[in-house]
């Protein structure tokens, strides 16, 4: 992918980016693609309740080992597969506080901010050693991880269409109808 640099719709937006993350790449990636194309509230209320494990993040690539839940159910989810990832979930919402101070400083809309882009990209793993029987050592390692997003301003309200307006029918049902008046 061409990264946050690329060019980018001309509507308004902020940008927000955190490096080197210590949070899991994997789970850091599911609340990502929960959250991509919300509302900045609607994400920020979302994240605070995967935190208080009132609403689930579904585990959708990397499932490996993951439970099921019946949270889960609400979404289109294989098996009813998530979890609720507090460490990757408190740091996208600390990255969507960041972006909001950066939409108030810029002078936008802040109710009105949808997280447009984000992207989730391995950081360079970090190096422990852990201890096994017969004296072996085995490499113990970490998996950060890069998170950066654009939140862009949308039309808040979407104008409803004209009552009026004749509803289009399929050709079915005008038949229908048409044998229904010629039955009478």
């Amino acid at each position: 992918s061409s990264g946050i640099n690329a060019e980018w719709p001309l509507r308004p937006g902020v940008k927000a980016r955190g490096f080197h993350l210590r949070t899991h790449f994997k789970t850091s990636r599911e609340v990502a693609q929960a959250i991509k194309g919300m509302h900045l509230r609607k994400a920020q209320k979302y994240l605070k309740d995967v935190v208080g494990k009132k609403q689930i993040i579904p585990m959708r690539r990397f499932m490996g080992g993951v439970g099921r839940h019946a949270q889960a159910k609400a979404f289109n989810t294989s098996g009813s597969l998530g979890a609720w990832p507090k460490k990757s979930a408190t740091i996208v919402l600390d990255l969507l506080k960041n972006a909001e101070s950066n939409a108030e400083v810029k002078g936008l809309e802040v109710d009105s901010l949808v997280v447009e882009y984000i992207q989730v990209n391995r950081a360079p793993q970090m190096r422990r050693r852990t201890y096994r029987a017969h004296g072996r050592i085995n490499p113990f390692m970490c998996s950060p991880c890069h998170i950066e997003m654009i939140l862009t301003e949308t039309e808040s309200i979407v104008a409803k269409e004209d009552e009026d307006a004749p509803k289009k029918k399929s050709k079915k049902k005008e038949a229908r109808a048409r044998a229904r008046l010629g039955a009478e």
